[in-house]
């Protein structure tokens, strides 16, 4: 069996941050958001209903600490977290995926989702090394 490996797409917008116990984390590399994204390491699973019981209440406890670490992440970037938005759409990457996105209401594309709209703005690369610390905690 080949180890998990998350779909290439992913590289071309976010970084890996850390393996929890059943998901892969990775930041999204965009400075507008704290954004993190949660990939269950379950081969071809593509829809919530493809994971065990088990694995869908690991997967909600994850979302949670994400959303720990997204607020955490808010607080770094001086853009306090109002709002979680956790979301599976998997509409351009069909590997079962949860982003986890911290919003508030200066957030330039508030209340619109932020999937797809404008350019991102990636973190310096110094930043983005510090913050990748917060989502590993």
């Amino acid at each position: 069996m080949d180890p998990f490996a998350p779909d290439p797409a992913f590289a071309a917008g976010s970084v890996f941050v850390a393996d929890w116990d059943l998901c892969h984390v990775r930041l999204q590399d965009d400075a507008r958001f704290p954004w993190l994204i949660l990939i269950p390491r379950v081969d071809d699973a593509t829809e919530l209903d493809d994971l065990s019981e088990g694995d869908r209440v690991r997967l909600m406890a994850e979302i949670v600490r994400a959303g720990d670490r997204v607020r955490a992440l808010g607080d770094a970037l001086g853009q306090a977290v109002e709002k979680l938005n956790v979301a599976a759409i998997g509409n351009v990457t069909a590997q079962l995926h949860v982003h986890v996105v911290g919003r508030r209401r200066d957030d330039g594309l508030w209340p619109d989702p932020v999937w797809g709209r404008g350019p991102s703005v990636p973190y310096a690369a110094r930043l983005r090394t510090a913050l990748e610390s917060l989502g590993s905690g």
